[in-house]
């Protein structure tokens, strides 16, 4: 049975069948968040509102042992949200519900596209996918977890507390909060999908480990870029805290890749390195 030959409309049947169960469970897990959507935005979502939060703790800890003085490490800091729009509250509701229940979802969905293409995979090469779908799970939650710990805390703390005159006082829309907070963070879940993307690329031949070594200083330089973009602050310490994870994530991709340099990448290897 295991060898059977299935024919166009039976990987169609099964790709239903895949669909069905993915939206399944996207279905009960955004019913689920629904309901518990008001203990969450509580405690998980307006958290890094709040003085208390985790990383701003950990900030004025670190001040005070190494006696720091800056007010990136001493502030305060505490932002109340508003609403302008009678159905947003509605309408944000549903949408985090949904957003949350496709994030936590995102293991079985890694689950179900390795049970329909892994029939039709060698050996050597269903190993390979399975380890890099495993892998490409626990980055994206890794980098979800660094976006709202730390990413997210930083980014809101300094757009929040920016004056461009003393005239202009800053209230935060619901609407405004939650779109930064849901791309931030998704932002940066994908942004750590990139070993796993540099790899499919170089099954495809698109990139090899020469390349990417050959160009590492240039990529050095992007990622500072893409680091700035993301958070828009102004001290080292947030870019460190951003750019070191991704250059290390650049670094991973390398090692990630069977190494397929040619007699002629090697010379320009050399070339560069001098």
């Amino acid at each position: 049975m295991a060898n059977k030959e299935l024919t166009f409309w039976d990987h169609l049947d099964e790709l239903r069948r895949v669909l069905f169960r993915v939206l399944g469970v996207w279905f009960v897990l955004a019913i689920g968040y629904f309901i518990a959507m008001p203990w969450l935005f509580d405690n998980v979502i307006l958290a890094p509102c709040h003085n208390d939060f985790i990383f701003y703790d950990l900030l004025r800890h670190v001040g005070k042992v190494f006696d720091l003085h800056d007010e990136f490490f001493t502030q305060e800091f505490h932002i109340k949200l508003i609403n302008i729009n009678l159905a947003a509250p509605f309408f944000v509701h549903m949408s985090t519900a949904f957003l949350m229940s496709v994030v936590t979802a995102t293991p079985y969905i890694f689950f179900e596209i390795w049970r329909f293409i892994s029939p039709a995979l060698y050996p050597n090469e269903r190993h390979g996918v399975k380890k890099a779908l495993c892998i490409g799970t626990v980055m994206f939650f890794l980098g979800v977890l660094l976006g709202y710990f730390m990413v997210y805390p930083l980014t809101l703390r300094f757009l929040s507390t920016y004056e461009l005159s003393a005239a202009i006082e800053n209230q935060i829309s619901l609407n405004s909060y939650i779109d930064n907070f849901m791309m931030l963070v998704l932002c940066m879940g994908l942004a750590f999908e990139l070993p796993l993307v540099t790899w499919l690329l170089s099954l495809l031949g698109v990139v090899h480990k020469s390349f990417l070594r050959k160009y590492r200083r240039h990529a050095i330089v992007i990622i500072v870029i893409v680091a700035a973009i993301i958070t828009p602050t102004g001290d080292p310490f947030t870019l460190t805290v951003v750019s070191v994870p991704l250059y290390l994530l650049y670094e991973l991709s390398i090692l990630m890749i069977k190494d397929k340099k040619t007699d002629a990448d090697e010379a320009d290897e050399v070339e560069e390195e001098e």
